[in-house]
């Protein structure tokens, strides 16, 4: 199961924050948002589908968050948590931690912004239109 985002880069993406990512409908970014990794999202939490959340509820879920950007892709890989609301109506937020807020998607992810491919962050700070596409098994 699983729902995508479209989405795009932004010059000021660096993906330079070592606990969490982000994907937001915002159409701006500034320089602190160091874990932004995609503005101008067509989709958020909120959007998602019930049966999809529920999936994601699942303690023992396996999601898995793929960004691709031009010719570039990278995965990271995280679990659910019961406590996981998608109500949010702004962002998508991959945690390496086991907190949640209502903007979290995935918890315990294997790493952050810090750990994407910097090809793909290069792709992401040209303003390249990404595919989002978010897991769960």
């Amino acid at each position: 199961m699983e729902e995508i985002i479209r989405a795009r880069g932004h010059e000021h993406v660096s993906a330079e924050h070592s606990s969490t990512f982000e994907i937001t409908t915002d159409d701006f970014l500034t320089p602190a948002g160091d874990c932004i990794l995609a503005i101008e999202a067509d989709r958020a939490p909120a959007d998602f589908d019930s049966e999809f959340v529920e999936a994601c509820r699942d303690a023992d879920a396996t999601i898995t968050v793929t960004i691709e950007a031009g010719e570039y892709a990278d995965s990271v890989t995280g679990r659910g948590d019961p406590d996981l609301e998608f109500t949010n109506e702004r962002s998508a937020v991959g945690r390496t931690s086991e907190y949640v807020d209502d903007r979290t998607i995935v918890n315990d992810a294997e790493f952050a912004a810090a750990g994407f491919d910097r090809n793909l962050v290069t792709a992401l700070a040209d303003g390249t239109e990404v595919t989002v596409t978010i897991s769960v098994e």
